[in-house]
């Protein structure tokens, strides 16, 4: 792809950076931006270096969050007895569009991945377990993708916290196996947050 400018060409080549932006998509949005007010790109442009600059992850459960501790963590009505163990804060805002649970939740950031390099010690499983001794917490919900990382990631977290008081359990299989869950839709994910399983049925079948 030719440029007239060098400045256009770098501008695109970082809006392809992007998932999903090719080229020439990138191209689009850039020649778009030039388009608009100054104004317009300059608000956009602030947004995204303050978004970079002061984005905060929650002490407590690891979700994206302007304040030390996010609101779902420090409201009140919340029932601190459950967790819902996802991989990112992309199902957070997944599930909580839902409306269906009133627990908290537990972002490890990823799943167990041998092949790509990622262990436990990558992910935010220690801060999990600290949290269960606590002996606060009554249920887990693992909530991750119905994969065989996924489950590899369910299967090392039940084993770490099998002598503590917990009760443990899956979303039930409405999302298609191998699906990621911000994917789902919303009845169908509230449905298998309502109509989760125990997490030993699983290990039996």
């Amino acid at each position: 792809m030719e440029f007239s400018s060098k400045l256009l060409e770098r501008a695109v080549n970082e809006m392809s950076q992007l998932p999903g932006i090719g080229k020439r998509t990138a191209l689009r949005l850039v020649l778009h931006m030039l388009r608009q007010p100054k104004e317009q790109t300059l608000a956009l442009t602030e947004a995204l270096q303050t978004m970079r600059n002061d984005i905060k992850l929650c002490k407590s459960c690891h979700n994206i969050s302007d304040v030390d501790v996010c609101d779902i963590c420090s409201n009140p009505n919340r029932n601190e007895a459950i967790i819902c163990v996802v991989e990112d804060v992309r199902d957070v805002m997944a599930i909580e569009n839902t409306s269906s649970f009133k627990g908290l939740y537990h972002v490890l950031g990823g799943k167990i991945s041998p092949m790509d390099g990622v262990g436990p010690h990558d992910l935010n499983i220690e801060s999990l377990v600290e949290k269960v001794k606590l002996g606060k917490v009554k249920e887990l919900i693992f909530a991750l993708s119905s994969t065989m990382e996924g489950d590899t990631t369910n299967f090392y977290i039940y084993r770490k916290i099998q002598e503590y008081n917990v009760l443990t359990s899956t979303i039930a299989r409405g999302i298609s196996v191998g699906d990621e869950l911000e994917y789902a839709d919303e009845i169908t994910l509230g449905r298998s947050i309502i109509n989760r399983i125990p997490f030993e049925a699983t290990l039996k079948s």
